[in-house]
């Protein structure tokens, strides 16, 4: 059994300034989740969102950003 690694990712949208997260969508069809981890400490903690817990992140995000 092969299992799948998260792809991680920041958005094109942060500027590297080094106050990012990153994610990894593609583990979402496989387990459900979306993992989030900061981008300053990779090797720290992850949290894992469900799907429609991230889409509430990133609206909130949006509406945070203006």
């Amino acid at each position: 059994m092969t299992t799948e690694s998260p792809r991680w990712f920041t958005s094109s949208y942060s500027g590297n300034g080094g106050q990012c997260i990153e994610v990894a969508t593609n583990l979402v069809a496989t387990r459900g989740t979306v993992p989030v981890r900061d981008s300053k400490t990779p090797e720290g903690p992850h949290l894992h969102l469900t799907p429609q817990a991230f889409a509430g992140l990133v609206a909130l995000a949006k509406q945070a950003h203006g």
